[in-house]
């Protein structure tokens, strides 16, 4: 399959089914967060796998209304950044998170980014202060996103390439 096949593919999965994931898939999601481009090469991004499924049910009440999924993933992983390293860390770790989506749905799992930075927690905090309470990261870590993963339920039709917005591209000038 080609890349604009898979992206294609790509669809984002809140449900899964009981069944874990093949070790050496989980490894090629995580080699292709590990082989993302960065900003000079700085890779500012560090990669927490969480298969606890005690703590995916408590990470799924780190986001109002959008984190749910967790509880029935198979594992997450939490995209964090030392933000001391570069200015660009969110760049850098939306790369590295759009890779791995992209992977997981070309291996066949399923996958959804649940968005970190500039979210809130049902009790009031920042959704990253309550990730960094259950997971212990340090301050100077900032949280990007969380890559939900399992085996999909049911995996949604392929994007149409007929119904882009074709309109959105624009040729030497807006």
């Amino acid at each position: 399959m080609d890349l604009i096949e898979i992206m294609r593919n790509r669809r984002s999965v809140r449900k899964y089914k009981n069944e874990q994931i093949p070790k050496e898939k989980l490894n090629k999601i995580l080699l292709s967060g590990l082989l993302s481009a960065s900003s000079r090469g700085k890779r500012p991004w560090e990669f927490i796998v969480v298969k606890n499924k005690e703590m995916l049910k408590k990470m799924s009440d780190c986001r109002i209304n959008s984190a749910k999924m967790l509880e029935g993933a198979d594992c997450a992983i939490v995209v964090i950044a030392d933000s001391n390293i570069t200015d660009v860390w969110v760049e850098d770790c939306s790369i590295a998170m759009a890779n791995m989506h992209l992977t997981a749905d070309s291996l066949g799992i399923g996958s959804c980014w649940i968005q970190c930075r500039l979210r809130e927690a049902p009790t009031g905090i920042t959704t990253e202060d309550y990730l960094r309470e259950l997971l212990h990261f340090p301050e100077n870590y900032k949280a990007e996103a969380i890559l939900s993963l399992g085996i999909a339920e049911n995996h949604p039709e392929p994007h149409n390439l007929e119904e882009l917005s074709k309109d959105k591209i624009h040729w030497d000038s807006f």
